[in-house]
């Protein structure tokens, strides 16, 4: 499977990506393109070879089939070249626990001709308050925002940020949110790894499910989403309690009625929504004297489906 693009060059071409660990495909066959400009997120279960794929891309492991094109090169044999051009934030560390934030960005900034500011690139990140504070003592979402600083620092074309809103309250995610978005303004090409299906809805422009080595679906959030059957959604002005979603399932013919999002509020599985379902959705509601506060029908959010997808997968883990 082959995620589309326009006319122009891409930042990152992989076709027919294989890697095998003792006899085993961790990646089989995986096609995707990342166009120039753009955020691209890489979700799927933990195993299911998301790390092994941005490590090949990062020329950190060699490929055993296929063909990858990273910024127009092979990142197998460009080596230094695409180092400069190329900025990661990878999970933990590497970092002397005794450094501070700003002598580490100014540390870093001697290694490229163009470097941001350090100093402002603090601030965008959101540490300029912690600026003097030593490495070891940073909240977790700290070093998160650090290693992002690191990782635009010498004004990559190309931002491999890995989970890069792990451990950020969220005042900070949206502040990485706003930086990420700057960074496709300015015409950077963004890849992320994640498990924060929230970002990924804001964020990308175009994301592959990854399950067992293999892209199992791809496409834009609003395309993957969309993928589902529509469900019937509502909200009433009291929560039911267990005998009472049961019972409701049955007036609706055998439905499962489950706990949405937010206090009250239900969606209901394994039922077409149609006129019927919500006649007797009402009816039921009314016998009971219950409002109904709210009533819609809606397509899966983008997590029911990266669930629905991968819940094989999840339950042989």
């Amino acid at each position: 499977m082959t995620v589309a693009g326009g006319p122009s060059a891409p930042a990152v071409l992989v076709s027919d990506l294989r890697k095998v660990y003792a006899g085993r495909a961790v990646v089989d066959g995986l096609s995707f393109r990342i166009e120039t400009g753009s955020v691209f997120a890489i979700l799927g279960p933990n195993g299911a070879g998301k790390t092994t794929t941005v490590e090949i891309l990062e020329g950190y492991r060699h490929r055993d089939g296929g063909q990858v094109s990273v910024l127009g090169r092979d990142p197998a044999t460009a080596g230094a070249e695409l180092r400069g051009r190329v900025g990661l934030m990878l999970q933990g560390g590497g970092i002397y626990p005794q450094a501070r934030p700003r002598e580490i960005l100014r540390l870093y900034a001697r290694f490229y001709r163009h470097p941001r500011n350090p100093d402002e690139l603090l601030e965008q990140a959101g540490l300029a308050d912690v600026a003097r504070t030593r490495y070891k003592v940073l909240s977790g979402g700290q070093k998160q925002r650090l290693g992002l600083a690191l990782a635009l620092l010498g004004r990559p074309e190309l931002a491999i940020l890995d989970e890069p809103t792990a451990g950020m309250d969220p005042a900070a995610k949206a502040s990485t949110r706003e930086l990420i978005a700057t960074l496709r303004s300015e015409g950077t090409t963004v890849l992320l790894t994640t498990h924060e299906l929230a970002d990924v809805e804001q964020m990308a422009d175009a994301i592959a499910i990854v399950d067992r080595g293999r892209i199992v679906a791809a496409g834009t959030p609003a395309e993957l989403a969309s993928g589902a059957a529509p469900r019937l959604r509502f909200r009433l002005e009291r929560a039911l309690d267990a005998p009472e979603l049961a019972a409701l399932g049955r007036a609706l013919g055998g439905g499962t009625v489950r706990a949405d999002r937010g206090p009250g509020a239900y969606l209901v599985d394994g039922l077409d929504s149609t006129p019927s379902l919500v006649l007797a959705l009402a009816a039921w509601c009314a016998e009971r004297g219950l409002l109904v506060a709210e009533l819609r029908t809606t397509g899966a959010t983008l997590e029911e489906r990266y669930l629905a997808l991968t819940a094989e997968r999840v339950l042989d883990a």
